[in-house]
């Protein structure tokens, strides 16, 4: 399974370069020249990275910072600032925005890799997360639901956030909220700890052979 990185400079030619650097045939590289254009892909795709200039028109690297740190589905990614902006004010910002490292530049790729390597490897994916007691359905009688509508399911009620069931089901974090509102409609509750309490209601009567098998 793919991890994606997203790459942010308006220098088309150092990202392609930075692309090369880290790429591998476990990760996909995504490349963009503007903060908007990441904001659109963040809400596509599960990053697991992202590597951003700071001096970009419109937008620049620390309001894309800011975005990402204030939306609850985005705040955990870890971001990489890859600078020219190499004062000790530019550097203490970026850290109190939130970055994980802040690189300058010019700057050696051996270092950008093993930075890259070892932020995957702490920030771990989701699929990497061990479940106990696996079960391969769940139980909700007199709900019609379809095959996707139970992937959503059985992740939400093992606790997974949107986020983590966007990467597992390999899908953007906007339809995985369309899911979720549909299965709330479909069951008649109110929130996410609603809809478990059924599932698991549902689950111990059927234990206790109160549901009749078809």
């Amino acid at each position: 399974m793919y991890k994606y990185i997203l790459v942010v400079d308006d220098d088309i030619n150092l990202a392609y370069a930075i692309q090369s650097y880290i790429s591998s045939s476990e990760r996909k590289v995504f490349i963009v020249d503007n903060s908007a254009a990441a904001i659109k892909l963040l809400g596509l795709y599960n990053f697991q990275l992202v590597i951003s200039d700071i001096m970009m028109p419109n937008h620049n690297g620390y309001e894309l910072l800011s975005y990402l740190r204030l939306d609850s589905n985005l705040s955990s990614i870890p971001f990489i600032f890859l600078t020219a902006k190499g004062l000790t004010v530019d550097r203490v910002k970026g850290y109190n925005l939130g970055c994980n490292v802040y690189l300058t530049k010019p700057f050696h790729p051996s270092e950008l890799l093993s930075i890259v390597n070892n932020l995957l490897y702490l920030f771990k994916d989701p699929s990497q997360i061990l479940i106990k007691n696996e079960r391969k359905d769940v139980i909700i009688q007199n709900v019609d639901l379809t095959s996707r509508e139970y992937s959503i399911l059985n992740l939400l009620v093992k606790g997974h956030t949107n986020r983590e069931m966007a990467y597992l089901c390999h899908m953007s974090v906007r339809n995985v909220e369309k899911y979720v509102s549909r299965l709330l409609s479909k069951t008649g509750t109110r929130n996410r700890t609603e809809l478990a309490q059924l599932v698991l209601a549902n689950s111990l009567k059927a234990n206790d052979g109160t549901r009749t098998r078809e």
